[in-house]
């Protein structure tokens, strides 16, 4: 039996090398960020959202606390970043900061296991000139490009003394939720 000349070896391993996928996809993203098996990026569409129950925060001046519950319903997913949240009034909306200070982490959610994170606000004076008479909040999971809209029942939102225009409201980071 003969020995294959070393460059018919080097040529056949360049074939089968131009064969294999890359890690980028169509797009030029990353396809291994895509791949299930490293954890897609979550989608709020498939997710079980819960909002409250809430500890409202009874009168102008006083603070309240919303947790959010995000269920996972679909294949593994990804949380890297902070949730988008916007607070909608008829005419005008606004986006709520993460916590100063505060760090995101980055965490898997198999199907089934959920995810927290927590909403604080300060209640504004109904009517108020400086407060946002909010009607809706808006939820989107980083990365991931769309948002769902939940009726907002908690009085409407201070805005804040040292930047008009801006609520005074925060928002935590991702926590894993249960066990």
């Amino acid at each position: 039996m003969r020995a294959a000349p070393l460059a018919v070896t080097a040529l056949t391993a360049a074939l089968l090398l131009t064969g294999c996928s890359s890690d980028k996809d169509s797009s030029g993203g990353d396809s291994a960020a895509a791949s299930p098996s490293n954890g897609t990026t979550c989608r709020i569409a498939d997710m079980d959202v819960e909002v409250g129950p809430a500890n409202v925060a009874p009168a102008a001046g006083d603070t309240g606390n919303i947790p959010v519950t995000l269920t996972n319903q679909s294949a593994e997913c990804t949380l890297d970043g902070f949730p988008g949240i916007d607070l909608n009034a008829e005419d005008s909306s606004a986006n709520v900061s993460p916590e100063e200070g505060t760090r995101s982490t980055r965490l898997t959610l198999a199907k089934g296991t959920a995810a927290t994170f927590t909403l604080t606000y300060t209640r504004g004076e109904a009517g108020g000139k400086a407060s946002l008479d909010v009607k809706t909040l808006n939820i989107a999971l980083p990365g991931a490009g769309t948002a769902k809209s939940y009726k907002w029942s908690y009085g409407p939102v201070a805005g804040r003394s040292d930047n008009a225009g801006v609520p005074n409201a925060t928002v935590s980071a991702f926590t894993q939720a249960g066990d």
